[in-house]
């Protein structure tokens, strides 16, 4: 029994009478003190420390919190102390008889209230109602049926909605990461859960000054063209969400304050020497392998751990291809809605186009962008709004050419091309295929260093770390040699 220390008498009446009606009952007291009944802040703060302390046993006990008493203030904290099972029990609520029943008016009655909101059917249905709402919105309404991205989404609304953490997504250029994050944002913001705007970026147009000035601000005068303050997108998000696509561009004093901004929420914009705060989300989008990228040093490990809480990895059109013919419906419906008049396939059109979707001619190399313009193509060539087998045929060879195109534009730079291209064919030609393999493997890693030393460490990873001193430039450097390649003059051929 909780009471005020101006309340002893009353309290002292209220327990003999008890004891008189249920001698059994064993009753502790807890004494607050607050200076006003009202002060919220005063009333939770001596409540809390009561339920903190008090040494519950909900195994062996069931609770009740009688919430009929006292002011509204402490009722509003004892029910939030309950909902969140500081207490752990059941609310008890009482009521005296009605006049007109003066016989059983000291009986009264009582109604118990579990806060296990699961037990209560029409609650949990709705809750439920509302997760499936979250879930087809995040997949934009297209009735997906790939079990893998169905999980995925159906993981991230609860996230969406539960947790202020950051969340990375990442997949093949095209797969709809943008397209999530946005949603993500609206699905939160729908919720309540988010007070300002979404800003977006993406970090592969950031470089040198530019980059730190578009990211954290800066103010006037820190470099040359600085001639006005700048907030910066991280202060746009307050509040909101950072969504930072290609975060792997990003270069490593960026990456260094990002982190800074995410953990503590300040940071210090360009050329100024006070810190500023922001209060966002982020969410992260990347094409990129980031550990592949933390071995050739080139992303902060101590960043993707701070931003790989949650990370989902969008499957590729390809990956999910029984997903194509409702987003095939869903991009008409776009074009529909945009052009305003209806566009589709006549029977054999469609029959056509699905069969070489799902075929092995059909790579789809840039995922639902390819997708997208392929729709749009034949919807603006359709005559009468409808998509015929002649419309067809003609983008089936477009696709063709345009993905053969990509074909042979990368075998240019395979790793043999290159082998090639360094060494010439006739030297080539000299060397036993176990050479070639070895060899085309370490000039395409030195290809994709900024450095020897960089290429060195990628090559010697797990070598290195046995030896008590390394020199790694000095081990690339002798194997190019015995083959007459100098690293400069490669990093010159690409």
């Amino acid at each position: 029994m909780i009471h005020h220390r101006d309340e002893e008498e009353l309290a002292d009446l209220t327990t003999h009478d008890m004891q008189v009606i249920s001698p059994s009952t064993r009753i502790t007291t807890y004494v607050v003190d607050y200076n006003n009944p009202w002060d919220f802040e005063q009333v939770y703060a001596q409540l809390h420390d009561i339920a903190r302390f008090h040494p519950f046993s909900p195994e062996d006990n069931n609770y009740y919190v009688h919430i009929t008493t006292g002011t509204h203030v402490a009722q509003i904290c004892l029910y939030l102390l309950t909902e969140a099972n500081y207490i752990p029990g059941k609310l008890l609520q009482t009521a005296p008889a009605a006049q007109s029943d003066d016989e059983n008016r000291a009986k009264g009655s009582y109604q118990i209230i579990d806060l296990d909101l699961s037990r209560y059917d029409q609650i949990a249905s709705r809750f439920e109602r509302e997760a499936r709402d979250g879930i087809t919105y995040l997949k934009g309404g297209i009735e997906t049926r790939n079990k893998q991205f169905n999980q995925l989404i159906q993981q991230l609304e609860q996230v969406s909605i539960r947790s202020t953490e950051p969340i990375l997504l990442t997949g093949p250029t095209g797969v709809g990461k943008s397209r999530l994050a946005k949603r993500i944002y609206q699905l939160k913001k729908q919720r309540g859960l988010v007070k300002h705007k979404l800003v977006e970026v993406n970090c592969a147009t950031l470089r040198g000054d530019n980059a730190m000035s578009t990211l954290f601000g800066h103010i006037k005068g820190a470099y040359t063209g600085a001639i006005t303050n700048r907030h910066g997108l991280l202060r746009e998000a307050d509040q909101g969400v950072l969504f930072l696509d290609e975060i792997g561009e990003l270069g490593a004093d960026e990456q260094a304050m990002l982190l800074r901004a995410i953990e503590d929420k300040i940071f210090m914009p360009l050329g100024s020497d006070k810190e500023v705060s922001s209060d966002f989300q982020l969410i992260a989008g990347t094409n990129r392998n980031l550990f592949q990228q933390i071995e050739q040093g080139t992303f902060r490990e101590d960043l993707l751990a701070r931003i790989n809480l949650w990370h989902y990895q969008l499957p590729s059109l390809k990956d999910r291809i029984e997903d194509l013919k409702p987003n095939i419906t869903h991009e008409l419906e776009l074009f529909s809605n945009k052009a305003g008049y209806k566009v589709d396939f006549n029977k054999r059109a469609k029959t056509k186009y699905l069969a070489f979707s799902h075929s092995g001619q059909a790579p789809w190399k840039a995922n639902f962008r390819d997708l997208n313009a392929s729709i749009t193509r034949m919807s603006t060539l359709a005559k009468g709004g409808r998509i015929t087998k002649d419309v067809v045929d003609t983008e089936i060879k477009r696709l063709q050419y345009d993905w053969q195109g990509h074909k042979n534009s990368s075998h240019k730079t395979d790793k043999q091309a290159v082998l090639e291209q360094v060494l010439g064919k006739d030297a080539v030609a000299e060397l036993d295929l176990f050479e070639q393999i070895q060899l085309r493997e370490v000039l395409c890693v030195c290809q994709q260093s900024k450095s020897l030393a960089e290429a060195g460490r990628t090559l010697f990873n797990v070598s290195r770390k046995k030896r008590s001193s390394t020199n790694d430039s000095h081990r690339l450097r002798t194997y190019l040699a015995k083959y007459g390649v100098v690293f400069k003059a490669l990093k010159a051929t690409n």
